[in-house]
């Protein structure tokens, strides 16, 4: 590193997670450079001599954006920090992976948890989680990171850190629908509760811990999602439940819902392994216009009788 406590990060991806966590480094007193498509910073330029890469971009753009960090070749030091949260349509990788595979050298890292970039950039007090293999690595980053005002943990499952945020926009979606059809807060509590079972029997199949899912990359993502209007994954549902076409919502909707193309994966992945997720399931019927938002709920409250556990 160039300095022990003075960094030179790089943050790809300019959207409103990306500007935020810009200007959380920038705080921090670090040497911080931004680069997106439509920027004038040459992405060469942008990564040159960087100690970390914060990957902010939408889950479509991380495999191209990748590939073209790897012709700019990126220094043998530098640890790349993946805040994408959403599952490749091609490969049914996670982000993390993809970054992986290109630069097997590199350390990588995950960064999640309950962050609703609009609160943390009006200096709301917030909490993230960051994983990697590397334990080094993530220490790094949660020194660089944190703040009195944004609090880092680490841990040792970049897998299910990362599941954990990426699952949940699936059930965010499920639960603006119950908002927007007005079931009330038992209902909701059901559905959250119930939902989570699920993200934790397809993160655990897929290698994640059990714990991790009921730590802030799991159940406080969760939370944060499925309770805030600001969750744009929320918004697609709760809209849906008002009749907006799924077309319309997407196209007047101020940044990207990553629930829904999850939602397509994931269903490709559950029928592959043969996972149950009830849940996700009618949420993909409702996306892809196979129910209405009120035959999604029914479907859910009619499932056979059976144990909890």
């Amino acid at each position: 590193m160039s300095n022990p406590s003075i960094y030179q990060i790089a943050v790809l991806g300019t959207g409103a997670w990306g500007s935020v966590l810009a200007k959380l480094f920038g705080q921090k007193g670090h040497q911080v450079r931004l680069w997106t498509r439509q920027g004038e910073i040459p992405l060469a330029d942008c990564i040159a001599e960087a100690d970390i890469v914060i990957s902010a971009i939408s889950m479509k753009g991380v495999s191209e954006v990748a590939t073209r960090v790897k012709d700019n070749q990126l220094p043998a030091h530098t640890i790349l920090v993946t805040a994408t949260k959403g599952l490749d349509t091609r490969t049914s990788c996670t982000p993390s992976q993809i970054w992986q595979e290109v630069f097997p050298q590199n350390s990588v890292v995950v960064l999640s948890g309950p962050n609703l970039s609009k609160e943390i950039g009006q200096g709301l007090p917030a909490a993230t989680v960051v994983s990697g293999a590397n334990k080094a690595a993530a220490e790094t980053v949660q020194t660089a990171l944190s703040s009195d005002r944004f609090r880092v943990y680490t841990n040792s499952d970049p897998i299910g850190t990362e599941l954990g945020g990426t699952l949940k926009n699936v059930i965010a979606i499920a639960v603006g629908v119950c908002d927007g059809l007005q079931l009330g807060t038992n209902a909701k509590s059901a559905l959250i509760t119930r939902a989570l079972t699920e993200i934790i029997r397809v993160g655990t199949h897929l290698g994640g811990q059990t714990e991790t899912f009921f730590g802030l990359s799991g159940l406080g993502d969760l939370l944060a999602t499925c309770s805030s209007p600001l969750s744009r994954n929320y918004q697609v549902g709760f809209k849906l439940s008002q009749g907006n076409s799924l077309e319309q919502i997407l196209a007047e909707l101020q940044g990207t819902a990553e629930g829904v193309n999850t939602a397509n994966v994931l269903i490709e992945i559950a029928r592959r392994e043969n996972i149950p997720i009830p849940v996700s399931l009618q949420v993909y019927r409702l996306l892809n216009g196979k129910i209405t938002p009120r035959q999604a709920v029914e479907a859910l409250m009619e499932r056979d009788l059976k144990p909890e556990a």
